[in-house]
């Protein structure tokens, strides 16, 4: 999945995954950021999974012969 950063003005940084709607993070750094969001992500698609929803952006993540 894409994550897009970018620094705000009063120096925090914001990490987002455009395609999880409203999975966003800040950071006091680039890489507190992206790790923040990394784990939000995660979470998101694990309750997600919790709940019987498909989950598309794990389509070709897991491979299960036929």
């Amino acid at each position: 999945m894409r994550i897009e950063i970018e620094r705000e003005q009063d120096g925090r940084w914001i990490a987002e995954v455009p395609d999880l709607r409203g999975v966003m993070a800040y950071g006091q750094s680039r890489e507190e950021a992206i790790s923040k969001v990394e784990a939000l992500a995660l979470r998101i698609i694990a309750d997600r999974l919790d709940h019987g929803e498909t989950v598309p952006e794990l389509a070709e993540f897991f491979a299960v012969p036929a």
